[in-house]
Order: C-alpha cells, then structure tokens, then sequence
C-alpha cells in the first residue's frame, strides 16, 4: 500500500479507512476532553481539587480495561460496524453527565463511565484488519490509529478555545464538553448506515468460542491465566485510591475488592472451561500459535500506550506549571505529543511493513522509548521551551511508532481470534495507564517519566525472549487453518439447515434454530394448531422423500 492510495476515495477499502479513523478520531475526542479544562475546571467551582482532577484522569482510563476485553468478545460476536456504532452512542450518554454534573461524585462516575469509551481502538484495529491484507496492514492500522488518537490533540488545541471563547463564562467548559457529545451521538448513527464488515459477508472469521481467547499449548494456557489477572485486578488500585480520598468509605470498597476479585476469578475460570477441552482433543498444528507473542505484545502496549494515556492525561497541566504557560498555550504545546500520531504511527507500521522483520522493529521503537522518556525526566523550568517542545515531540515519535509497530503484528498472530487478541493488547495500554497516573500521585514529573523510561526498557526484554516474527506476516492473503475451514464449513451448513428449517415452518410466526452444548435446539411458535399440523404434514412429507437405508 502507498501513500497515495490513502486519496482513492472510491475504493471501498479507503472508504472503510477514513470512515473509521474518523470514528475513532471523534472517541478520543471525547475521551480526553477533561484534560485542557483541568484548571478552567478548578476555576469554575470551588469543591474541585487538584487531587480530584488526578484521580479523574484515573477514572478515565480505568473501564477502558474491562470495556477492551467485552468489545473484543463482542466483535468476534457481532462485527465492528454494530458495536462501533452503538458503543459511540451509547458514550454521548456519560458526555453530558460529566458536562453537567454537580458535585465532585457525579463527575468521578460519570468519567469512570466514559472510560469505557477507549474500546473504541479494539474496534478500529478490527475493522481495518477485515478490509486490509496482511501486506499492507501495518500502514493501515497506523494511519487509522494515528489519526484517531490525534483526537487526543485536537481536544488539547480546540476545547479550551471553543470553551473559554466560543462559550465564555465559568460555564463555558461544559458547553465545550457537551457539544463534543452532540456530535459522537450524531456520528455513531451515520456509521451504521455508511459501511460493512469487510468487503464481503465471509470476511469475518468467528473464534469456536467468544468467551475466552483460545490457545494452543498447556504452558499458553496457564501464561493466559496470568496476564487474564492484572486486566481487571488493576482495578483494585483505584479502589485504594478512591476510599483514600474520602469518595467511599470501608465498606463499600471492600465490596469493590471482592467484585473485582470475582470477576478476576471468573475470567479465569472462562479461560480454563473454554481450552481445557481443546486441549485435550489436541490443536492441529497448522491452528498452533505462540501465545507468548500475545504476552509480548501485551508488555509492548503497556509500555507505550499505557505512557501515551498517562502523559497526554498530565502534560497540559506540566508544561503550564513548569513554564508559567496560560491554559491554552500549554494546551497547544501539550497537544505536539499527541500531534505526532498523524505521521508517527503511520509511520511505524509502514517501516514494520517495509522493513521485512517485524519483531526487530518493535525493538527498536521500545528502546527509543527508552532514551525519550529519560531525557524528558531531566526536563525543568531552566530548559529552553523549545528545547522541551523537541524532546517531547522525539519522545512521542517513537511512543506512537511503537503502538503502530505493534499493531502491524497483531492482525497477523491468529486470524481468527484477531478480536480477542486486540482486546487483550489494548487493555494492557490502560493497565500501563492506570498504573502510571497511580504512581503519578505520589512522585514529581521528573520521576514520573524516568519510570515510564524503566517500563519500556523491561518491555525490550521481554520482546527480545518473547516476541515471534509471524508467520504470514508479509503476505497477500492471512494464513487460514484447517480449524478456520471447518468452522466456515459448519457455519455453511447451519445457514443451509436454518434456510429448510424455515421452509418446512414457513407458517410459523418465529422459528429458532439455536446451538445448545453438543446438540441443536428448535424453538417455533404458531398462531393456531392448524398451522401446527401443516408444519408436521410438511416435515412427514419431508421424511418420506428421503431415501431410505437398506435393510
């Protein structure tokens, strides 16, 4: 794929390209409009504190995790374009609760709400990889990416504007906010309508089960249950910090603990229920993949995501502190780090698809990882400010080349589990992010970033032992299994069984043919008993035409 095929608007695959990215352009929008109004914010009211507007950026990111890993079901399930549309919708809802809350409790719930709005990248990854060859993926799934996390900037340059001299008034950051939820609501309706699933119905290749990623050896299973547990535990360290702050008292969050632990528990045991059974009947060989890449990239996403969440969430406010800048222009420099995704991310995945060695690539964007956030944890009020901005910048080009190298492997690792896998993946960025913006509570800017220095170079490592080259990963076509074929197979053969079902009851008022454990369940409803009889009379017919085995 060149870079001039991004301008073939009538091709249906570039289409599905900026349909998308446009989509996830205005999710992160929505997502990260708090951040440029943090002191307008405090202005405004007098029961805000800083304490507050941090733990928020907590919050925010907190629903991402569990709302990744549901989505990425939820896609394997139903498609991309129904649960894009709905999820947009359905986040315009907790957009103007924050807008318009009252008290310090309704605006937490509300942007703990909101957080589950960060699936929308699970869903992105998803839909490109239905529309793109293995070939030209990388480039693609950066290009989406990297345009709709540039809504992260585009919030960080416009909302204080449109805020503070759109709006006017110390209501005016509400207004901004609300606007913002209009015009998600607005275009998750449209999304519906302007696209499919890939450019054919079969496009879309449905995992044996939704319920649990499946894996291809014992030792992957029990690699599964581990990183299954931080996705939803981590959790737990906001329930610390809420009752620490005053929001909840001991009971309410020892109740929390054990809901977490719950459901720690049970996507554990879902794990175990749904591969036990696989393994036990063996994994053809040519279905086997190394769960191990998964973990890896899993590390990869917490490390560079994960710092991206936390930096973009706290750079306006350092850069405005650090330098004595106002509001808006620390808001516009902050945004050159979420700026770079236009062409960083892009980027990253066009090198991993050039380059011919995708895992060398993903090394090496870590490591730069690295070396930037070390150089902006020596960063203070006696640096030049266009010296910082330099920093910040090279720092963030390789923050989003990585998330775009990453993503150029994932769509390639299993075909038909792509959606559980992205899930996974980028729910490890939140974990990077709630952890992050913890930690971020108790230390200073300097020793924030230093930190999220030591994460990516433990990320490095765990590439270097873990992460595989793909097999395929360079090709016209993704590698289909001969486990792939026979679940099309099965799927064939049901549409075929649902089609005479529904002749044979063509006077029933609903038919139901439904896959119950080992066998099939027939579910009709008739307005009155003669219809019933002609549906038996038919089926008899039926019967009766079928050869008969010999005797």
């Amino acid at each position: 794929m060149q870079v001039s095929d991004l301008f073939r608007f009538k091709n249906a695959e570039i289409k599905a390209l900026h349909l998308t990215w446009i989509a996830f352009f205005m999710s992160f929008y929505v997502w990260f409009n708090m951040a440029p109004l943090a002191s307008s914010m405090l202005a405004s009211v007098d029961w805000l504190t800083r304490d507050d507007i941090r733990l928020f950026a907590i919050a925010n990111v907190a629903l991402t995790i569990p709302a990744r890993i549901i989505v990425g079901m939820a896609l394997d399930r139903y498609g991309p374009r129904r649960v894009f549309s709905v999820l947009m919708v359905l986040m315009a809802i907790p957009t103007f609760v924050f807008a318009f809350g009252d008290s310090r409790e309704v605006l937490f719930m509300s942007r703990l709400v909101l957080s589950s709005i960060g699936a929308s990248f699970v869903v992105t990854i998803h839909m490109v990889a239905l529309w793109f060859p293995p070939r030209s993926i990388g480039f693609a799934e950066g290009f989406a990416a990297g345009w709709g996390n540039f809504g992260s900037a585009a919030a960080a340059i416009t909302i204080p504007t449109i805020a503070l001299h759109v709006y006017g008034g110390p209501e005016g950051w509400r207004l901004a906010m609300a606007t913002s939820g209009v015009v998600i609501a607005a275009y998750g309706v449209f999304y519906w309508f302007a696209i499919t699933d890939g450019p054919s119905k079969d496009t879309q290749k449905k995992p044996r089960k939704v319920a649990a990623l499946e894996v291809s050896s014992w030792r992957d299973l029990v690699l599964l249950c581990i990183f299954t547990v931080p996705m939803v535990g981590i959790l737990s360290i906001l329930v610390y910090r809420v009752q620490l702050m005053g929001y909840i008292d001991g009971i309410t969050a020892a109740f929390c603990y054990f809901a977490i632990a719950v459901i720690v528990a049970w996507q554990v045991w879902q794990a175990i229920r749904v591969n036990v059974p696989i393994l036990k009947k063996g994994v053809p060989e040519d279905d086997k993949y190394p769960f191990s890449s998964v973990a890896a990239l899993n590390v990869t996403y917490f490390a560079n995501f994960g710092a991206e969440l936390a930096v973009v969430s706290m750079l306006p406010m350092f850069f405005q502190e650090t330098w004595g800048l106002t509001a808006v222009a620390a808001g516009l420099i902050a945004a050159s780090f979420a700026f770079v995704n236009l062409f960083a991310r892009p980027m990253g995945g066009l090198v991993s698809d050039r380059f011919g060695n995708r895992r060398f690539v993903m090394m090496a964007y870590m490591f730069g990882i690295a070396i930037g956030f070390v150089m902006m944890g020596l960063l203070n009020s006696s640096w030049p400010l266009i010296i910082a901005i330099a920093i910040t910048i090279m720092c963030s080009f390789f923050v989003q080349g990585a998330e775009g190298a990453t993503f150029g492997i994932v769509p390639s690792i299993k075909r038909r589990v792509t959606g559980q896998i992205s899930g996974m993946a980028g729910a490890y960025g939140n974990v990077g992010a709630v952890f992050y913006l913890f930690v971020f509570m108790f230390v200073d800017a300097s020793t924030f970033f230093f930190i999220i220095a030591a994460g990516a170079f433990i990320s490095w490592i765990v590439c270097y032992i873990w992460l595989k080259e793909p097999e395929g990963g360079f090709g016209d076509e993704y590698v289909i299994s001969s486990v792939d074929r026979e679940i099309a197979r099965e799927a064939a053969e049901k549409k075929a069984l649902d089609a005479e079902v529904a002749e044979i009851f063509a006077s029933s008022e609903r038919v139901e043919l439904i896959q119950r454990g080992g066998g099939l369940q027939l579910k009709a409803q008739f307005a009155s008993v003669d219809d019933l009889r002609a549906a038996l009379d038919r089926l008899d017919g039926l019967d009766r035409g079928r050869p008969q085995p010999a005797e």
